[in-house]
C-alpha cells in the first residue's frame, strides 16, 4: 500500500481517482477534453512511475512531479496549467503584494486610465482594485510566458484585461426584440411599454442592466425608429382623451403632438440623469451611444429633433447649465434624406446646430464612399458604430461570412465584438532593425500571436453560460439570443468580431524616415494594407470574423512612449512626447487646415474597417455655416466625422467659451471642460480637477489641427 506524505505531514493513501480529478481540472482550463483513452493511458504511466519509486511513502512534491511528467508527456498545453496551478499560492504572494500597492494608490491618489471612471468614489475604488486583480488573473492562467513578454514589453497591448475573461466587448444591443412581446429582468417580467414615458424609463433599465454586463461601448441602434412605435401608442392615448373632452380635431391634434413632444424631451433627458450618473458594475460609467437620423415619420422624426435639443440646452441649474456626455449620439447621414430640400432636411440642420454648440452629434456618412455606405447603398442597412469607432463586418442570414446568394442579407443590429488587441508598429520596427530582421518577419511574429490570442478568446468565452448577461442571451438582445440560462453561448459567437489594432502609424513612419503622416505616409500605408492582407487570410483559413482597428489609444498613449523609451530611448518626433498619436491620424500638432487633414487620412479610411473615425479642429468660435459646410465634404468622402471643439463652462456663473482656464466674467477657476477623448468626449476638467491621465492632457495641449 503507497501512501502519499502531505505538506502538513500527515498521510493519505494513494488514490489515481485524486490525479484524474485533478488533471481533468487542469485540462478544463485550457479548453481540452480528456478521452477515456487519454485517462487511460495518463493512469498507466504515473501508476508505473509511482511503482518503479520502490518505496511506500511518496512525499507530494514527488506525486507532482510524476503528474507533471505524464502531462509533459502526452499533453504539454494542460502540463503547464497544471503546475501553473500548483504554484499559484507562491505566485498569489508576488501578485497580491503588487496588487496591495496599486490598490494603496487606487485609495489615495485615484486612477485616471479610464476618463469614464470616478475613482474618488468608493464603489469605483472598489472595483479598480478588483479589476487589478481579475487583469493579473488573466495573465497568470490565460497567457503563456511568450504572450506575457509580448505585452509586457509593449510589442501587442491587450485591452481590457480585466474584464476579458469575463465576458464580451462592444455591441449594437437589439433593443427592439428585448421589448416586442415584453421579457424578463432580474425575476421581474416586464409587459412591453403602452406608451412612450414607459418605453423611455424600460430602456433605460434595459440598457443599464445590459451594460454592466459587458465592457466598452453599448449602442442602441436608430434609436428613432424604436421610439416612434411608442410615441404612436402615447398619441392615440392622448387623442382619444382630448376627443372625449369634445374638443375639435385641430385642437386634439395640436394638443396631443404637444404631449408627445413633452414626453420625448422628458425622456430623453431622464436618460441623460441615468446614463452619466449610475455607474456600472466596473466602477465606470458605461459608454452607452445611440444613432439616429433615418426615420421618416413624423414620430421618428420628431424623436431625434427632441434627442437633439435636450443635449444642446444641457442639464444643470438654471444658469450653470451644460452638455452631458452620454449618450453619445451618432447621426446617419444619407444625403438623399438630409440634403438641401430633401424630406429630412430639417433634422440634418438640428443636427448641425447641437454639433457646433456642444461637439456631439458625430456624423455617419451612408451615401459617400466606402464600406459601410456600399452596405446601406446596397441592402439598406445602417452599421452604426459600437462605442466610439467600433464597426462590425457583415455577417449574412444564411450565408454567415459570405452571402449565400444575391437575396442574402447582412445581420448587424445584435451582434458584438469579443476584443481588441493592438500592435505597437514603432516599436515593432525599431525591434527589427535592432535585431536585423526584416520588418515584416517581426511583424508577422506579432500578428500570429494575436491570432491565437482571439482564437483562445473564442474557444474560452463559448464555455460561458447565458446566464450571465440573460438580456443578451436569453431575451433577444443579441442575434441568436433566446437560450435557456443553462446553455452555453458558443453558437452566437460565430457572428461575433475580433480585432487587431493600430497605433501610433504617424510615429511608425517618422521612425521609418523621419518624416511624419503629414510629409510623407507611404510606407504607413504600406504596413497597414500589409496588415489588412495577412488579416483577410486568418479571417478566411479560421472562419472568424477579424477585423482591423484604429485604436483609441486614451491610457495606451503614454504607456507606449514609454515603452519604446525603456528598450530604444529617445527619438525625436518619435518617443520624445509624453504620447504617440491615435490610430492612423495626423499628428495634432501639425498645422494644417481641417481639409487638408481630412484628405491626408482618407488614405488609410478604408483600411480600418473594424474601427475608425476622422475628427478636425474648428477654430471658428461657433460657426455654423462653417460647420455645415465641412461636415458635408466629410459626408462625400464618407467618413465618420468627429466635430472637435474644446468647451468651457463656469460652474459658478454659468458663462461659457470655447477655451478659457479662469472666467471672464466672473474670475473663477471653477471651470468644468469638454474635449474630445479619442472618438468620444470626456471631462478634462471637473471644478477644477482633471480625470484625465497626463499624457492626454499633453496631447490636448498640443492640439492645433485635432
Amino acid at each position: 500500500m503507497v501512501q502519499v506524505i502531505k505538506k502538513d505531514g500527515s498521510l493519505e493513501d494513494y488514490d489515481i481517482n485524486k490525479v484524474i480529478k485533478a488533471v481533468s481540472k487542469s485540462a478544463e482550463r485550457v479548453l481540452v477534453t480528456f478521452s477515456d483513452e487519454d485517462i487511460e493511458k495518463l493512469c498507466n504511466r504515473v501508476n508505473g512511475n509511482v511503482e518503479n519509486l520502490n518505496i511506500s511513502k511518496v512525499p507530494i512534491k514527488t506525486m507532482h512531479s510524476i503528474v507533471e511528467e505524464a502531462l509533459e508527456t502526452y499533453f504539454p498545453k494542460v502540463a503547464k496549467s497544471y503546475k501553473d496551478y500548483r504554484d499559484y499560492k507562491q505566485d498569489f504572494v508576488a501578485m497580491l503584494d503588487e496588487i496591495y500597492q496599486k490598490s494603496q494608490a487606487i485609495m489615495y491618489i485615484g486612477d485616471k486610465e479610464n476618463a469614464n471612471s470616478d475613482s474618488s468614489l468608493v464603489s469605483t475604488k472598489r472595483s479598480l482594485i478588483f479589476n487589478q486583480l481579475n487583469k493579473e488573473l488573466y495573465k497568470k492562467f490565460f497567457l503563456n510566458q511568450n504572450e506575457i513578454q509580448a505585452i509586457n514589453d509593449g510589442y501587442i497591448y491587450i485591452h481590457d484585461m480585466s474584464a476579458r475573461r469575463d465576458t464580451m466587448n462592444c455591441c449594437l444591443f437589439d433593443v427592439k426584440a428585448v421589448l416586442t412581446g415584453g421579457f424578463e429582468m432580474g425575476n421581474i417580467w416586464y409587459n412591453e411599454p403602452k406608451t412612450l414615458d414607459v418605453a423611455f424609463d424600460v430602456i433605460g433599465d434595459i440598457v443599464l442592466s445590459a451594460a454592466s454586463q459587458q465592457y466598452g461601448g453599448f449602442t442602441i441602434p436608430e434609436c428613432d425608429k424604436i421610439l416612434s412605435k411608442y410615441a404612436q401608442k402615447s398619441y392615440d392615448i392622448h387623442y382619444n382623451r382630448y376627443k372625449s373632452l369634445g374638443l375639435s380635431d385641430d385642437v386634439c391634434e395640436r394638443e396631443t403632438l404637444k404631449d408627445v413632444e413633452t414626453e420625448y424631451k422628458q425622456g430623453f433627458q431622464g436618460w441623460e440623469y441615468k446614463f452619466n450618473t449610475v455607474a456600472s458594475s466596473r466602477g465606470d460609467y458605461p459608454f452607452i451611444a445611440t444613432s439616429c437620423g433615418l426615420a421618416t415619420d413624423k414620430f421618428g422624426k420628431m424623436a431625434t429633433k427632441a434627442l437633439l435639443e435636450t443635449r444642446k440646452n444641457g442639464q444643470g441649474k438654471k444658469e450653470c447649465k451644460k452638455p452631458v456626455l452620454f449618450p453619445k449620439i451618432i447621426f446617419l447621414y444619407d444625403e438623399n434624406l438630409h440634403g438641401e430640400g430633401k424630406q429630412c432636411h430639417d433634422v440634418f440642420e438640428a443636427g448641425i446646430e447641437c454639433s457646433s454648440k456642444t461637439m456631439y452629434p458625430d456624423w455617419l456618412s451612408l451615401t459617400g464612399e466606402g464600406y459601410v455606405a456600399s452596405i446601406y447603398k446596397k441592402y439598406g442597412k445602417a452599421i452604426s458604430p459600437m462605442g466610439c469607432r467600433a464597426f462590425l463586418s457583415p455577417w449574412y442570414e444564411r450565408g454567415g461570412m459570405k452571402p449565400a446568394d444575391e437575396n442574402d442579407q447582412p445581420v448587424f443590429v445584435g451582434r458584438f465584438n469579443i476584443g481588441a488587441i493592438s500592435l505597437h508598429l514603432p516599436l515593432i520596427l525599431a525591434k527589427a532593425r535592432k535585431e536585423n530582421k526584416d520588418f515584416y518577419e517581426v511583424l508577422d511574429y506579432y500578428l500570429e500571436m494575436i491570432r491565437k490570442l482571439h482564437l483562445r478568446t473564442y474557444e474560452y468565452l463559448g464555455q460561458m453560460r447565458a446566464s450571465t448577461n440573460p438580456l443578451a442571451y436569453c431575451e433577444g438582445g443579441f442575434l441568436g439570443g433566446h437560450l435557456k440560462y443553462s446553455d452555453k453561448i458558443e453558437p452566437l459567437l460565430k457572428s461575433a468580431t475580433a480585432s487587431f489594432g493600430i497605433t501610433a502609424l504617424n510615429e511608425l513612419q517618422q521612425l521609418y524616415n523621419k518624416k511624419s503622416l503629414t510629409e510623407d505616409g507611404a510606407f504607413a500605408l504600406e504596413v497597414l494594407e500589409y496588415i489588412n492582407k495577412k488579416v483577410n487570410q486568418f479571417k478566411e483559413a479560421d472562419g472568424k470574423l477579424y477585423a482591423i482597428y484604429g485604436t483609441p489609444a486614451e491610457n495606451l498613449c503614454g504607456l507606449q512612449v514609454k515603452q519604446f523609451r525603456r528598450l530604444y530611448g529617445i527619438i525625436p518626433n518619435v518617443s520624445d512626447r509624453e504620447y504617440v498619436s491615435n490610430s492612423f491620424h495626423c499628428h495634432v500638432s501639425e498645422n494644417i487646415s481641417p481639409i487638408v487633414k481630412q484628405d491626408k487620412e482618407k488614405r488609410f479610411w478604408d483600411l480600418c474597417n473594424g474601427g475608425k473615425i476622422q475628427y478636425v479642429k474648428y477654430p471658428i468660435d461657433y460657426n455654423k455655416e462653417a460647420f455645415k459646410t465641412l461636415v458635408k465634404r466629410a459626408m462625400d468622402m464618407g467618413f465618420y466625422e468627429g466635430v472637435n471643439l474644446a468647451l468651457s463652462y463656469c460652474d459658478d456663473c454659468g458663462y461659457s467659451q470655447l477655451d478659457m482656464e479662469v472666467c471672464p466674467k466672473c474670475g473663477s477657476k471653477n471651470l468644468t471642460k469638454i474635449d474630445r477623448m479619442n472618438g468620444y468626449l470626456a471631462y478634462s476638467r471637473v471644478k477644477g480637477d482633471t480625470r484625465l491621465n497626463s499624457a492626454k492632457m499633453a496631447e490636448i495641449k498640443d492640439r492645433r489641427s485635432m
